[in-house]
């Protein structure tokens, strides 16, 4: 049985969370959405802050970090929250869902938490953890041949000697310039297909290594979105998470279990902006007078309030899916299924909530006078990256029906 009531120590750490939300990125969401591509200075502080919290074992801040995932061994910091409950993977949620609360560009760019340290602590041996377990990484994953199909990675690691030596383009990189270290997927044998694909730590700075151009997007925009090239960049032979064997049979399995990890954060992060264009909704409607009732039925209320209801049911299903594919991680159960069903949901349900938002909400929505067109904006990439909806919706039905990915395309 699944208990979603969050512990005591998580709950603080939550709590911890929308405090910075509200008292660092808040403020300074407008600021860094109309400065796209500034650093955001104030996140100096939070990366003070995420260290002492780490060097005193609590738990991390803005949780992008969270535990193993399904079938790793151990959490990522070896952190037991009561027993078998709630570790890793549910803080890295909770903490992702506040902060994101607050600014999720700004939740993008906290230094050490990037997307690609979900990735290390996926996979990564003991060994590794140790030697990138601190480390800001960013994760290079789509190439400009492709978007959603993973598996049609080109970019390619060729060993020679105690190195790997890299080759491609990445693009749409989160936090690609920023970041002290990119996690790239690329292929080590071409001809074995996807069965090849593997990750690989690469220190930004490494040679070889170009952060081409930073792109200019719709929304996130306190978060730097970069294209990087890699022309015989060379690491060490050991900077490849988990096995550098190929296993035809296990195929593709390896490194896809990083997102068993990923999914439900950003599903956390849909989750937190959705709350916060909730909030500010129920503001706007109840300076217009209207009154938003849970003990009348909704058809015998205003017909905005019923929408509010509405919004708020789905809001409330994706909130719990993304809990227990959290809470599965957690507890080492397998949870693709679930992970994929959260981020369909919760990516979904943030632009719905959002968009419907701006448009209740009439000229204030639609203007710069609250956040909620902003929010609007920013909630589309959470439907977008780390798998689209067409491809959560794909990859629930074939776990669903048991179908491989040769025969449901």
């Amino acid at each position: 049985m699944i208990n979603l009531e969050l512990p005591k120590k998580l709950r603080a750490s939550a709590n911890q969370a929308h405090q910075v939300a509200q008292e660092i990125f808040r403020p300074v969401s407008r600021k860094y959405d109309l400065a796209e591509h500034e650093y955001p200075v104030e996140l100096d502080t939070m990366a003070a802050m995420v260290e002492g919290l780490s060097d005193s074992g609590t738990e991390q801040i803005s949780g992008a970090t969270g535990g193993r995932s399904a079938d790793g061994e151990s959490d990522a910091h070896a952190t037991e929250l009561l027993g078998n409950t709630n570790g890793g993977n549910m803080s890295a949620l909770m903490n992702a869902l506040e902060t994101s609360w607050g600014d999720v560009g700004l939740m993008l760019s906290i230094p050490y938490q990037g997307l690609g340290n979900a990735a290390i602590a996926a996979v990564a041996t003991d060994e590794q953890l140790k030697r990138f377990g601190k480390v800001w990484a960013a994760m290079a994953i789509t190439e400009p041949s492709f978007g959603s199909d993973s598996a049609a990675v080109t970019a390619t690691a060729t060993l020679d000697g105690d190195e790997w030596v890299l080759n491609g383009t990445k693009i749409f990189v989160t936090a690609g310039s920023r970041a002290t270290h990119i996690v790239v997927w690329a292929s080590v044998d071409r001809s074995k297909g996807r069965a090849a694909i593997k990750s690989f730590v690469v220190p930004r700075d490494a040679k070889g290594l170009t952060v081409s151009r930073l792109e200019h997007k719709l929304g996130i925009k306190a978060s730097d979105t970069a294209e990087i090239r890699f022309e015989d960049c060379r690491i060490p032979k050991d900077n490849i998470l988990g096995s550098p064997e190929v296993n035809v049979e296990k195929g593709f399995a390896g490194v896809m279990q990083t997102f068993d990890n990923t999914r439900p954060l950003v599903a956390g992060m849909a989750v937190g902006v959705g709350r916060a264009a909730l909030e500010e909704l129920r503001k706007v409607l109840t300076d217009a007078g209207i009154e938003i009732s849970y003990d009348k039925p909704a058809n015998n209320q205003h017909a905005a309030a019923a929408e509010f209801l509405r919004l708020e049911a789905d809001w409330e299903s994706a909130y719990l899916l993304s809990l227990r594919a959290a809470w599965m991680a957690d507890n080492k159960k397998p949870n693709s299924l679930e992970a994929s069903m959260s981020k369909a949901k919760a990516g979904r349900m943030g632009t719905d909530v959002t968009l419907k938002a701006v448009e209740l909400a009439g000229a204030t929505g639609y203007s710069q006078r609250t956040l909620l067109e902003k929010w609007g904006r920013d909630s589309k990439i959470l439907d977008i990256f780390e798998g689209t909806q067409q491809i959560q919706q794909l990859i629930v039905a074939r776990r669903v029906l048991g179908l491989s990915s040769d025969k449901l395309k």
